[in-house]
């Protein structure tokens, strides 16, 4: 039994998914598939099984889940205990929406970074807001940038409020009938119960009218040639909007409120790394950076960032 087949399952059952654990851990299906298939043959029980309702605990599962979390937390905090004994830089593990790796994480871990020197060592990777609760309860990752989360063991802060608005190719007035266009998100419109998923419900948006890119820079650029709509925080697209490759089109659900949170695990349980980024996201200059990340590119010439999750 090990502390990987112990972070599977504890995954799997937080997330009530193969798919979904693979993708919070980095890792393959198969490889979160055969973990599990590692653990039950340890425990010769099945400890949890695909029912109508997904993935269910058996009774053995039950009683290993709290156990098992304590193990993966207990894991975590020797790693970094044995890593700082020996003078290493302390880690700081950031799970992040898809919108803030595209955008934000590059010059914002930069700017941290050069405050804290050669103290911290930062890395990133993207995960859901369901995701994003699992690793973060469970040591998994320190840290969590992106949407409140709802956890009692967890504390989100706010640090950053803007809003979500519509966009179209350059010359369009107004959408008339959300349900006639064809809408091109990033990835989170593929994410239930993220922001823009929010926005397409208020709006009555059917799921058969939405496609999804890569990336956001590529759903607007679709936008921009003529291809439809899209969904953008309004001051990342502004620079488009200036330079009239786009134009915000009004809806009765725009603009739409929306706020960023820093989410660690409660003070007494937060890393030092991960305090002392919750205090630079309250600076002025992290307030800055995520006001205006970067002059930004046409989407013509726009290359996405390589984010690398790193805790498998």
């Amino acid at each position: 039994m090990t502390l990987g087949q112990l972070s599977a399952f504890v995954l799997v059952a937080r997330l009530g998914s193969v798919t979904g654990a693979a993708r919070a851990l980095g890792v393959s299906e198969p490889a979160v598939s055969q973990a599990l298939s590692a653990l039950r043959h340890h425990h010769g029980d099945r400890l949890v099984v695909r029912t109508a309702q997904g993935m269910t605990l058996t009774p053995a599962g039950r009683r290993l889940l709290p156990i098992a979390s304590r193990m993966v937390e207990l894991g975590a905090d020797a790693e970094a205990a044995v890593r700082s004994a020996g003078g290493a830089p302390e880690p700081l593990r950031l799970a992040l929406t898809s919108t803030l790796a595209e955008f934000v994480a590059g010059p914002l871990l930069e700017a941290f970074g050069s405050r804290c020197g050669d103290t911290v060592e930062v890395s990133s990777g993207l995960a859901t807001a369901e995701q994003m609760a699992a690793l973060v309860s469970h040591h998994l990752a320190d840290a969590a940038l992106g949407p409140a989360l709802p956890d009692p063991e967890l504390e989100s802060v706010p640090v950053f409020r803007c809003s979500l608005v519509v966009v179209g190719p350059a010359g369009a007035r107004h959408v008339r009938d959300p349900s006639a266009w064809p809408w091109l998100v990033g990835p989170s419109g593929a994410e239930a119960g993220s922001d823009v998923t929010r926005l397409l419900r208020a709006l009555r948006v059917p799921d058969e009218r939405v496609q999804v890119f890569s990336n956001e820079a590529a759903s607007w650029s679709a936008a921009s040639d003529g291809g439809g709509v899209s969904i953008a925080v309004e001051h990342l697209v502004a620079p488009l909007v200036r330079r009239r490759e786009l134009t915000v089109l009004p809806t009765p659900a725009t603009p739409m409120p929306l706020c960023w949170h820093i989410t660690t695990p409660a003070r007494q349980r937060c890393s030092a790394a991960a305090a002392s980024l919750r205090y630079f996201l309250g600076t002025p200059a992290a307030m800055q950076v995520m006001r205006r990340p970067g002059n930004g590119v046409p989407p013509s010439r726009f290359r996405p960032p390589v984010h690398v999750t790193i805790w498998s």
